[in-house]
């Protein structure tokens, strides 16, 4: 019995290291089927992301060579079938799935329909609005009288002058198309000044612009207002003007910021002339350069035809717009600056002494009075290279009534 004891005790101990062992060897087991299950997710993951590269990488490839194609298409058919109107596409072939037929197919779906070549030449595109503050403007201008003027010099100074002194800016589209009409009789020097000014001003202001002299032939008294009405309704007929400018043609702005085209009241453009201390004479005066649309223009029935002589029309005009219910605009006064060159009086041109009687009577005369009751005789229309020339017959004053 004594030796039993120890047997069985060596019997427990081998039957724990026994356990151990298949405890272990388990264990073991277990962990190689979980590293070999990590490993397969692994390998799994590493084939996804192999086959999603290769399709990245395709798609990419097929994105350059259109850009390759794109770009050696365009260099090879600077002067070829490029230039014809001719588009290419590039397919890739290598796409999955890709068939030829199945990229000719698409090929027809993209690819616009081929019109038979022509020999018409594209529509230009339509030009932009002229800007309301045209960017080559200089500001106050030097204006001088001195130095001796010709009209081959002043055609040189205007190339882009056309026949008849039209002009239209090449790059924008004005929002006025103006006629420029000036009064005239035995003012040849000062035509030229006038001209050798005002062609470049109009020309920065970005203007669509024609000039009209009209001349008054013989040597009755001059008539400014019947000539203004003689100038609206032949520049009618040169062009469909819809805005007119009425100018002395011995006036020159010393500011090419003075806009000449139309506004939506009438305009009085010469405010501040030299003549009068760079100031208004008074409230109502409308006289050397105005400038009234073709609808303002209508509304008060043009001007009067009955001022002969100097002095009293503009005053007539100006009752004209106030009784029509207009107001007359005017720039700034540092803008409106105009130089006179100095003259003495024409002949035949001497003060109306009934002007005054006149004026009181706008609201009754100038329903009759006016483009409506308009009579001339055209003579002669001649376009010189800077303006055209209009000469005309308005008829004579009538007798003055007998001073008794």
């Amino acid at each position: 019995m004594p030796v039993a004891a120890p047997a069985l005790s060596w019997l427990a101990v081998a039957g724990r290291s026994s356990s151990s062992a298949m405890t272990r060897l388990m264990l073991g087991r277990t962990l190689e089927r979980i590293c070999k299950g990590v490993l397969l997710l692994c390998l799994l993951h590493f084939l996804i992301m192999m086959i999603l590269y290769f399709d990245v990488y395709s798609q990419r490839f097929d994105l350059f060579s259109r850009f390759n194609n794109g770009r050696n298409g365009s260099r090879n058919n600077v002067s070829g079938a490029a230039g014809n109107g001719h588009h290419y596409y590039y397919y890739n072939l290598s796409r999955p799935n890709a068939t030829l037929a199945s990229y000719l197919a698409t090929g027809e779906q993209l690819m616009p329909s081929v019109q038979p070549e022509t020999n018409q030449t594209p529509s230009p595109k339509p030009l932009p609005p002229c800007p309301e503050n045209p960017p080559g403007l200089v500001g106050r201008l030097l204006i001088e009288f001195s130095s001796q003027m010709t009209m081959e010099r002043v055609q040189k100074e205007n190339p882009n002058v056309t026949e008849g002194g039209r002009y239209t800016p090449p790059d924008c589209r004005p929002r006025w198309k103006v006629a420029i009409i000036i009064p005239f009789r035995h003012r040849e020097n000062h035509l030229k000044y006038w001209l050798h000014y005002l062609h470049p001003i109009l020309r920065r202001q970005r203007i669509d612009y024609g000039i009209y002299i009209i001349n008054q032939l013989g040597e009755d008294t001059f008539n400014r207002a019947k000539l203004l009405n003689v100038g609206y309704t032949e520049a009618l007929k040169d062009a469909e003007y819809d805005c007119f400018i009425f100018s002395d043609v011995d006036l020159i702005p010393m500011d090419d910021r003075n806009l000449y085209h139309c506004y939506d009241q009438p305009r009085h453009f010469a405010i501040a002339m030299d003549k009068f201390g760079f100031r208004l004479p008074y409230a109502g005066y409308f006289g050397g350069v105005s400038g009234l649309s073709k609808k303002q223009f209508l509304k008060i029935n043009g001007f009067p035809n009955e001022y002969w002589g100097w002095g009293g029309e503009d005053d007539d005009i100006y009752n004209r717009i106030t009784l029509n219910g207009m107001k007359v605009s005017r720039p700034d006064v540092r803008i409106g600056r105009y130089r006179m060159i100095k003259h003495e009086r024409d002949k035949h041109n001497e003060p109306n002494p009934q002007r005054f009687n006149k004026i009181q009577n706008t609201k009754n005369t100038m329903k009759r009075d006016g483009i409506s009751s308009l009579t001339y005789r055209v003579v002669q229309v001649k376009r010189y290279p800077l303006y055209t020339n209009i000469s005309v017959e308005i008829g004579k004053p009538p007798p003055r009534p007998f001073k008794g």
